[in-house]
């Protein structure tokens, strides 16, 4: 078995790539013509956004909507990089919410948390030593 992708359904795909692209500088490898479909350059293993009505549709009966739940979901993006505060920032000029401020770890990390405009919730985190 392989990690293969992380598919996020999202209200609208090019919006998400877009945010993604100027909060954290991760440009679009590839976005479907339909605008429903659309995967950030994330490496070996690709962070993905699809459109909200394909979620609806493959999963019908429910599911729970990042954007649309009060609260933020059980689950994160990690995005590590050097310098977390410099990183929380440009999230936070993008549009993003803070969740939780950077802050250094008993582990040895620096992590933040803030929640993007499409309900993704992201860490923020330095590496791990």
């Amino acid at each position: 078995m392989k990690f293969g992708y992380t598919i996020i359904y999202v209200p609208d795909v090019p919006a998400s790539l877009e945010f993604f692209g100027h909060a954290f500088g991760i440009a679009t490898r590839f976005q479907h013509e339909s605008n429903t479909y659309g995967e950030l350059e994330t490496g070996a293993t690709a962070l993905a956004f699809a459109a909200a009505e394909m979620g609806e549709q493959f999963f019908p009966s429910g599911h729970v909507s990042a954007h649309s739940s009060p609260l933020p979901l059980g689950v994160a993006v990690a995005l590590v990089d050097s310098d977390v505060p410099a990183a929380h920032r440009r999230a936070l000029a993008a549009g993003a919410v803070e969740l939780s401020a950077p802050a250094a770890k008993p582990w040895g990390q620096t992590v933040s948390y803030v929640r993007c405009p499409d309900g993704t919730l992201v860490e923020l985190c330095t590496p791990i030593a």
